[in-house]
């Protein structure tokens, strides 16, 4: 029966043996990665699926304003949580309304 030192020992052994190799096979991947960019002309734009200026790929658009406060011209898109300021306004018994824009 083996000792818990030469099992340690043993395992310390692999664990070195398994990094290096995952290092070797990343080495590797990333040699194969750029040979194919150079073939092609590639560049990490294109693996990113994006052109350089080309607009937004999820289609997001920013979301104009529908509420503002007169006093300090924060703004609420009237989406998500309403924001302190409209939440403290409608308190004090003032309506949506009146941040209108």
């Amino acid at each position: 029966m083996e000792s818990i030192q030469d099992l340690l020992a043993q395992k310390a052994a692999l664990e070195k043996k398994i990094a290096e190799a995952q290092r070797t096979a990343k080495a590797d991947a990333i040699a194969k990665v750029k040979a194919l960019m150079a073939e092609y002309g590639l560049t990490a734009a294109d693996l990113a699926g994006k052109a350089p200026g080309a607009p937004k790929a999820d289609g997001t658009k920013k979301v104009a304003a529908k509420y503002r406060d007169p006093a300090t011209g924060q703004s609420w898109t009237g989406r998500g949580l309403k924001p302190k300021w409209l939440q403290a306004a409608l308190t004090t018994g003032k309506s949506l309304e009146d941040f209108a824009i």
